[in-house]
């Protein structure tokens, strides 16, 4: 039985994830942390549930979704992994950052890269990565068809879509991997992304402005 907790950090309302089982290990989704009140936080959940992290998973690596990175693969010294696709966009952070006005390092770290339809285990519970590309290049959801739920990153929101007016962004592919991708799973199927509430298959099939 898979848990799901979230928490929204830095200024961009970012959600954070720790997916963990019942045999406390766990995997940490984009973490956005960015204050150090905001690290302690996180590090508290993981102390205090004793759970072993077992990689920390991009959906993509916009620099919202980035922003604790650095610490978390420092602190819990797994590997990062994430679609080749969006290489590039991790690299940019530090330009966007000054934009943004502050410092970003570029991360150091190990990285392993995830495909299409590639499945991925916490321990007795799988995930299959789904490449959704519009919002970024190597956009990716995570999902666990035993529980029905997926962690679609920037993909999809409840009434919305995610931006493609940022770099290598593209609104007819988004739109195009959204339709054959995500809606085509259960309509039931809960949907846990980057930013806002959460929603199901169902809702945004039948009430999104975009379709």
């Amino acid at each position: 039985m898979i848990t799901i907790k979230s928490f929204t950090f830095n200024p961009f309302s970012e959600n954070t994830y720790i997916i963990s089982n019942q045999q406390k290990a766990a995997y940490l989704i984009d973490p956005g942390n960015f204050t150090d009140a905001e690290t302690d936080v996180l590090e508290k959940f993981i102390e205090d549930h004793e759970l072993n992290i077992q990689n920390i998973l991009l959906t993509h690596a916009h620099i919202d979704h980035v922003l604790g990175l650095q610490k978390a693969f420092d602190r819990y010294k797994v590997p990062v992994l994430m679609h080749e696709l969006d290489q590039e966009i991790l690299d940019r952070n530090p330009m966007d950052a000054n934009r943004f006005g502050f410092f970003f390092k570029r991360f150091e770290g190990d990285i392993s890269y995830l495909k299409e339809n590639e499945i991925i285990s916490l321990g007795d519970d799988s995930f299959k990565i789904l490449h959704v590309p519009g919002h970024s290049p190597g956009s990716m959801a995570f999902y666990n068809e035993a529980q029905k739920f997926i962690i679609s990153g920037d993909v999809l929101f409840q009434g919305s879509i995610g931006r493609t007016d940022l770099y290598k962004g593209n609104h007819e592919t988004l739109i195009t991997q959204i339709k054959t991708k995500l809606f085509v799973l259960p309509e039931e199927t809960q949907v846990y992304n980057g930013h806002g509430n959460p929603t199901t298959i169902g809702f945004e099939k039948n009430y999104n402005p975009y379709f």
